[in-house]
């Protein structure tokens, strides 16, 4: 006689551990590089920016004010920030209002 039992296990299942928060990358020169990236996107624009000396309260916050700024989503990743589309010059414009050294990187 065969019971179909369903064992429930605490053990580890589908979730991951928590990876640690990476460190904060910093530019080298100090300058904060805008780039559209559409590899790996489905062919999407991605403008992303790097190069940022903050941390992640303050990542978040600035993300949220160029979302509001270019009226698309956005988000943080690994201390880059990512805004849809290209949006590169208001983010330029943005960034050197707040006092941040700003290039063009790519193409």
């Amino acid at each position: 006689m065969s019971h179909n039992h369903l064992v429930y296990s605490t053990d580890k299942g589908r979730i991951t551990p928590q990876k640690p928060e990476p460190k904060k990358q910093l530019s080298k020169d100090g300058v904060v590089r805008i780039r559209r990236e559409t590899k790996g996107r489905k062919g999407k624009g991605v403008t992303t920016i790097d190069g940022l000396a903050l941390d992640a309260g303050q990542l978040k916050a600035l993300c949220t004010e160029l979302k509001k700024t270019c009226g698309t989503g956005g988000a943080v990743k690994q201390g880059v920030i990512e805004i849809q589309g290209d949006n590169r010059e208001k983010i330029k414009i943005l960034l050197e209002k707040k006092g941040m050294t700003v290039k063009f990187a790519g193409g």
